[in-house]
């Protein structure tokens, strides 16, 4: 019988690998060298590959041509409704304004295409803002509204994980499809917290945490002291925590020599970055968003303090330009959209950015879309936008709106971006497994091995992602709680 079962799997990752190679060939070779190296960190058990069920395919990208996230094309008829959770008011609305754009790409794509066949008839894309505020009572009113009033069949969301919980929480007493691009924190999926109508597409604080230890104590292997500093709520105590779990797994000899939590919304970082400049630091270590990550930065260098910051927000043009070249030298960037250099590796992720970057050059005119912050659509943009093509590729083969089918398809479903990146559901908690790659900013006249298609402009006034160092899922799976009966018994790639 194990021979007999043995075969049916080498069958069936046959079958896919050419069924994928049809889909997208570029992708296909990638699927293929993630499943040798899930394998062969799993000591070769067949088990541990995944197979991969759909890819992102620009061949079939529809026409985009009157794309404008200031003038959506709005949809009309019978449609797939998802409402997009953030704010957009307030000091983080710029955050609302990116998810807006990115959610609105995926959609606007799918409907020139036709839209996607579920419930037995084509059906269109529809994306509405639903502003949180950045305040819990207002987010639970809002998505309240929107799936009684508004019947939406996805809440999307979106900034702060105190915020994602409360979504996370009405989808599940409502038994609505959440999705969770941008709240990190891994108390989102463990046993207290687990809804089976939330999905976590993104990476997580703790893989974060512990992928950035392994990267200084096994890569770079030189800084030893660092200062974490972060905003004061359950995302950024998850980030630290992740990063001294890492550190005490990966590099115990390095020290932490200061740690501090601030307010979000802080404008002056001056008492923090005092106690920084006298503690001895040789990284800053922060989980910080919009706009506290761009103050933080600004005013980091504007008291004279040079130091490198270990960062998953630093692909933001506007503020890295303010600091310029010399300010931004150094920095280390966990990216979750991103794989090996050079960026720009196939002709389909090429196609698309093009696309992208020809319509923020052309058309947008409207603020904020017209800025350097939406030049390009890679970062956490690009995250942005792969995760809701995920979404909707799984919606489009669960065939079907209803909450039941899709969470059955992305229970254990493997998707694959367009630049290569495999991303995999564990079917147990819901939290996506990948690899995680770190890039280091260089000056612009070395950038050229990353993004090694023109333009690359958009970095020439500050330094950006250079050499750029890959950290294997295996060595930083996401937790896994053992409490959660879901997963009780399995290893921590979800099997048993």
């Amino acid at each position: 019988m194990k021979g007999i079962g043995k075969n049916i799997f080498i069958f069936l990752s046959v079958f896919s690998f050419f069924s994928l190679t049809i889909y997208s060939p570029s992708a296909a070779m990638a699927a293929a060298k993630a499943d040798k190296a899930v394998k062969a960190a799993k000591g070769g058990k067949a088990d541990a590959g995944p197979k991969v069920h759909a890819a992102f395919d620009v061949n079939k990208m529809g026409d985009m041509s009157d794309f404008d996230p200031a003038n959506p094309v709005i949809p009309k008829g019978d449609t797939i409704k998802i409402a997009l959770v953030a704010s957009f008011s307030g000091p983080a609305a710029l955050v609302g304004q990116i998810y807006w754009a990115s959610v609105l790409w995926a959609a606007h794509d799918i409907n020139k295409r036709g839209g996607i066949l579920v419930d037995g008839k084509k059906k269109l894309i529809e994306v509405i803002q639903a502003d949180h505020m950045s305040k819990p009572d207002q987010t639970k009113k809002i998505c309240e509204r929107m799936v009684l009033q508004e019947k939406v069949h996805v809440l999307w969301g979106t900034d702060g994980s105190h915020l994602m919980k409360v979504i996370n929480e009405v989808a599940n007493k409502y038994k609505v499809i959440a999705i969770n691009t941008a709240a990190l924190s891994d108390d989102l999926m463990d046993a207290t917290n687990f809804s089976r109508y939330a999905f976590m597409s993104s990476f997580q604080t703790d893989q974060i945490g512990r992928g950035f230890a392994y990267y200084y104590a096994q890569i770079k292997k030189k800084e030893k002291k660092f200062y974490i500093l972060c905003q004061d709520y359950m995302f950024g105590r998850a980030m630290a925590d992740g990063f001294k779990k890492g550190l005490k797994e990966f590099y115990p000899e390095a020290e932490i020599v200061g740690e501090d939590y601030h307010k979000l919304f802080l404008t002056d970082f001056a008492p923090y970055l005092e106690k920084i400049k006298a503690s001895g630091a040789e990284v800053i270590y922060t989980g910080d968003w919009i706009p506290d990550a761009a103050n933080l930065l600004k005013q980091t260098r504007q008291m004279g303090i040079k130091l490198p910051f270990a960062h998953i927000f630093l692909d933001e043009p506007n503020f890295l330009h303010e600091v310029g070249v010399e300010g931004t030298n150094g920095l280390v960037q966990l990216s979750q959209y991103g794989t090996e250099n050079p960026a720009f590796k196939n002709r389909e992720q090429i196609k698309y950015y093009k696309t992208w970057n020809d319509l923020w050059k052309n058309k947008w005119k409207t603020a904020p879309y017209n800025s350097r912050l939406f030049e390009h659509g890679t970062g956490n943009i690009g995250s942005y936008i792969s995760q809701t093509y995920w979404l909707l590729s799984v919606i489009e083969r669960a065939k079907s709106t209803d909450p039941e089918k899709i969470i059955k398809v992305w229970e254990g479903d493997t998707y694959v971006y367009s630049t290569g990146k495999i991303m995999r559901m564990r079917p147990c908690d819901h939290k996506a497994i990948q690899d995680l790659h770190i890039f280091e900013f260089v000056p612009p006249e070395q950038q050229k091995v990353s993004f090694n298609i023109e333009p690359y402009y958009w970095f020439q006034g500050c330094s950006n992602a250079g050499p750029t160092f890959t950290i294997p899922a295996v060595k930083v799976l996401p937790l896994m709680d053992q409490k959660l009966d879901r997963c009780a018994g399995k290893d921590n790639w979800g099997a048993y």
